[in-house]
């Protein structure tokens, strides 16, 4: 399996092996859309987004970039964040989801949101969660392998016992994603749910 932390540092250089791929062929239901790759830390939401914005040619944000300095800090001290704390970050990222609806931009967005009622204020327009699902080991074999991020294991045990997996029902359903893959792998099985699930052609 590639190490999500080396597959990452090649993938953020402006000249990386992922240039010359071509963006997949890809016809949406809806004029606009934005996936938000969902999941716990360590379940690889950056990598995988990133390259999933890439074969997509859409643009890529990560909700670490929403957070205010304070929730960096806290996180860096390993306390879990509040419903209180995560107000304010919540509230960026659906404004960051407004605007891209209204410049018709579509965007691939890596966010933990593990609550059904942060997943519901990012429904700002049309947003379709991934999932993406694994264990604890293989979590934390991943956070223990990158280096400068400020989420530790007891992030980890916080965000497990705080995660409410999407439901079955039309509101909270999310297609899920295995990834005890390749992020490429995992890349091309979100692609293959789209279009089985008619979100994209």
């Amino acid at each position: 399996m590639l190490s999500l932390r080396r597959t990452a540092a090649r993938l953020h250089p402006k000249k990386s092996l992922w240039d010359n791929t071509p963006p997949t062929a890809i016809g949406l239901a809806e004029e606009r859309l934005v996936l938000i790759l969902m999941g716990v830390a360590g379940s690889g939401k950056t990598t995988v987004g990133t390259l999933l914005a890439q074969k997509l040619a859409w643009r890529f944000a990560d909700a670490d970039d929403f957070h205010p300095p304070e929730n960096k800090e806290k996180i860096s001290r390993g306390v879990p964040l509040t419903d209180a704390d995560r107000a304010p970050w919540l509230a960026a990222m659906r404004s960051a989801i407004l605007q891209w609806n209204a410049a018709g931009e579509n965007a691939v967005l890596a966010c933990s949101a593990l609550k059904r009622s942060y997943r519901n204020e990012l429904r700002a327009g049309p947003v379709r969660f991934i999932f993406l699902k694994g264990n604890y080991a293989m979590f934390l074999e991943r956070l223990r392998l990158r280096q400068g991020h400020f989420a530790d294991e007891k992030i980890l045990a916080s965000q497990l016992e705080t995660l409410e997996e999407p439901g079955s029902d039309d509101q909270d359903q999310a297609i899920t994603i295995q990834i005890d893959d390749s992020p490429d792998e995992i890349v091309s099985a979100i692609i293959a749910e789209l279009k089985r699930s008619a979100v994209v052609s």
